[in-house]
């Protein structure tokens, strides 16, 4: 982890993580499996996807994780996966969310190619 970013604690596996940005890449050919995977999550999970995605996109610097999660849960006033397949560059956001945290995907990478 980079020194000047909080250990950040996810309340979901990378690998879920990864698997929402390789059926987000996959655009209209995944959409319905990835409406259904998303929704299929629990709260904790789709709070932290959420700011993950804030985070790679700036709306939350990486050290503001925790306030983002709660921002989240706070906002949560539409469908999770309603509001994420709606934000463009989904799967840029959430990576460029985990990189910005530190958090090191590569080996669940692998598994999806």
């Amino acid at each position: 982890m980079q020194d000047d970013i909080p250990e950040v604690t996810l309340e979901i596996t990378t690998a879920q993580v990864v698997h929402v940005i390789f059926q987000a890449r996959e655009g209209d050919l995944a959409a319905e499996e990835l409406r259904a995977f998303i929704a299929g999550l629990n709260v904790d999970e789709k709070a932290h996807l959420t700011a993950i995605a804030w985070v790679g996109r700036g709306a939350f610097e990486p050290e503001e994780y925790r306030e983002a999660v709660g921002t989240a849960y706070s906002e949560a006033t539409t469908p999770t996966e309603d509001y994420l397949m709606g934000m463009p560059h989904l799967a840029e956001n959430l990576e460029a969310g985990l990189e910005a945290l530190g958090i090191d995907v590569s080996g669940e990478q692998e598994d999806f190619l």
